[in-house]
C-alpha cells in the first residue's frame, strides 16, 4: 500500500459534513481538522497497483462541499 497524504479546502460552512462524508467512504485512515489554507487533512493507503490520481478522483473528490484538494506523494516512512 503507498501512503498519500490529502488537504481538503471546504466550501464556507462544510467542513463537518465534507469530513462525515469522507468517513462515510471508509478509505482513510485517519483524518483531522486542521489550521491554516485547509480545512481537512487524511492519510490516505492506495494500493500499489493504483493510479493515484484515479483513485483519489473515484474514491472521494466527488464529495460535495470540497473546494480545492492538495495531494502530497510520501516515500519512506522513518
Amino acid at each position: 500500500m503507498r501512503c498519500v497524504f490529502v488537504q481538503f479546502r471546504c466550501q464556507p460552512g462544510k467542513t463537518y459534513e465534507v469530513a462525515d462524508a469522507i468517513y462515510a467512504r471508509e478509505v482513510v485512515s485517519e483524518l483531522y481538522s486542521t489550521s491554516g489554507e485547509y480545512d481537512l487533512i487524511a492519510k490516505v493507503y492506495i494500493p500499489e497497483e493504483a493510479d493515484v490520481g484515479h483513485w483519489l478522483t473515484e474514491a472521494l473528490f466527488d464529495i460535495p462541499g470540497i473546494s480545492r484538494t492538495l495531494t502530497t506523494m510520501t516515500f519512506k516512512a522513518f
